[in-house]
């Protein structure tokens, strides 16, 4: 198995971080970032970077975008995420619209 921190992503994770969309931005201020539980944006693990991840809980949560539900992005997301499950995480993906449209109420299941 790869290590889980890839240091030639470094210089992108950071990009992502300073450049979120606006439902990472939604997320992360509105929810995330005063969770009881610690997450951290944008987060190397192996040959990926996912959106918002928590040690503690062992979690990796992905929001996605409509190309995540058409075509190859369906097979992309499956191989990414047995990958990722493979360290023990348990992968929760959100779809973008959720977070546009009923936050809130998405929130609450979580």
């Amino acid at each position: 198995m790869e290590r889980k921190h890839n240091k030639k992503l470094v210089p992108f994770a950071k990009s992502l971080r300073k450049n979120m969309t606006k439902e990472e931005r939604r997320l992360w201020y509105d929810f995330l970032r005063n969770y009881k539980f610690r997450f951290i944006r944008q987060k190397i693990i192996g040959k990926y970077i996912v959106d918002f991840y928590c040690a503690k809980a062992k979690i990796a949560i992905e929001l996605d975008g409509s190309e995540h539900y058409i075509g190859s992005g369906v097979e992309k997301d499956k191989v990414r995420t047995s990958y990722l499950e493979k360290f023990g995480l348990e992968v929760i993906r959100i779809p973008n619209n959720y977070v546009n449209g009923n936050f809130f109420w998405c929130m609450r299941i979580y």
